[in-house]
């Protein structure tokens, strides 16, 4: 099965410029830009934004846009050569369904945002491909702790999904710069002697690099 690893900060902690180790090794790599469509240095890795599926016949409605979404991503992530991906930045697709979806009356389509977001998740889990990692680039919020959390599309989503819960591992970047434990600011994790130290460079090279090695994974160096 893949693996995929959440990366969550606030907008201009480095979170995309983190990506800028893989020009050395651009084949590595894949973008999913959600909203953006360049990355913010130059380089040769290919970036590959989501289409707009509002002018599609077949999706008749905002829900099945959504799906249609959804479906791209995970075909993407299926059929790309590169052994790592990236989806920049994936608190998008629960913005952008909620504006596509705002004059439905109904609390429903508040439960499909969240099953389309953990059936993503769970589509890279059980990917029949154990040399891929799937990386989610994501906006953080104060939490009512007073630490960082994933960022979603209010409290209803927070009851029914815990995003951080998704993923075995959660990197928090701040100053550019990446912390793989959780403290009093965040709700990072990480396995044990994964990486080197709680602080460490955002570079998402290097930590690909370290996944790989501690699981056996192909594709690092």
């Amino acid at each position: 099965m893949a693996i995929p690893v959440f990366i969550m900060g606030r907008s201009g902690s480095g979170k995309t410029y983190s990506l800028k180790g893989f020009n050395e090794c651009p084949e590595r790599v894949g973008v999913i830009s959600v909203e953006k469509g360049r990355l913010p240095f130059k380089t040769e890795i290919k970036t590959t934004r989501i289409p707009r599926f509002e002018n599609d016949p077949s999706c008749n409605s905002a829900a099945k846009v959504s799906i249609a979404r959804y479906s791209w991503i995970q075909q993407i992530i299926r059929c790309a050569k590169a052994k790592s991906i990236v989806i920049d930045d994936s608190q998008y697709l629960l913005v952008n369904e909620l504006f596509d979806r705002a004059k439905e009356k109904t609390y429903d389509k508040f439960t499909d945002m969240a099953v389309n977001f953990r059936n993503l998740i769970h589509f890279i889990n059980d990917l029949d491909d154990n040399s891929k990692i799937v990386y989610f680039l994501h906006h953080t919020d104060t939490g009512i702790d007073g630490r960082e959390k994933a960022k979603t599309i209010g409290k209803m989503l927070d009851e029914k999904l815990t995003l951080e819960g998704c993923f075995d591992i959660v990197i928090y970047c701040q100053d550019h710069k990446f912390y793989t434990q959780a403290d009093e600011i965040s709700t990072a994790k990480a396995p044990e002697e994964m990486f080197p130290a709680v602080e460490i460079p955002n570079d998402l090279k290097a930590v690909d690099d370290a996944i790989r090695a501690y699981y056996g994974l192909e594709g690092g160096e």
